[in-house]
């Protein structure tokens, strides 16, 4: 992908971060809204570093196997310095799929009340700037992770079956963040 696309691309990611960021957490502390952002960008990292992850986290992506070009011998086996930089450049690009991954974030269902913030963004609105912020700084891997590695949450007034009998790793402004499996 030609470098221009894909800071296109990045940024697109970047906005439907911050939109999810502003539709699911927009109205609580930032320290929330940043842990929140934290969460996805585990779930961003465990996509790109696992195939099952990835089918979880962010369906319908598929990125090129091997890492180099056909052919190439040298490369056939990347080194762990040229796996790392791979993994990088391609992370942030999964930030928007892992939003938008069904049943993940329900801002993102046509029919639910939070997809409504979504189709009405206010101009100057003081949370949506905040949670832009955060998004780019998220995308930047400039963002402090205060989950502890979370790939799941739930609002802390409630308490979903499949977080009956596992130990939360952080509650922050009212959301209740886990690790679940092997992922």
């Amino acid at each position: 992908m030609a470098s221009a696309q894909m800071q296109a691309a990045a940024g697109q990611a970047t906005e439907i971060l911050a939109l999810t960021l502003y539709a699911e957490a927009g109205t609580r502390p930032v320290r929330a809204i940043e842990a929140l952002a934290a969460m996805v960008v585990n779930r961003a990292r465990a996509a790109l570093a696992d195939d099952q992850a990835r089918l979880r986290f962010a369906p319908g992506i598929k990125w090129e196997r091997p890492l180099h070009r056909a052919g190439d011998a040298a490369a056939a086996d990347p080194t762990p310095w040229q796996r790392e930089q791979r993994h990088a450049t391609l992370w942030p690009l999964l930030l928007g799929p892992v939003c938008r991954a069904p049943f993940q974030f329900p801002c993102w269902n046509p029919r639910h009340a939070r997809h409504a913030m979504l189709r009405h963004l206010p101009v100057g609105d003081a949370a949506l700037a905040v949670c832009r912020r955060i998004a780019a700084r998220a995308a930047a891997g400039a963002l402090v992770d205060p989950t502890g590695g979370a790939t799941h949450l739930h609002l802390a007034e409630e308490l979903p079956a499949w977080a009956v009998g596992q130990e939360a790793l952080a509650e922050i402004g009212g959301l209740v963040f886990y690790r679940l499996g092997n992922v």
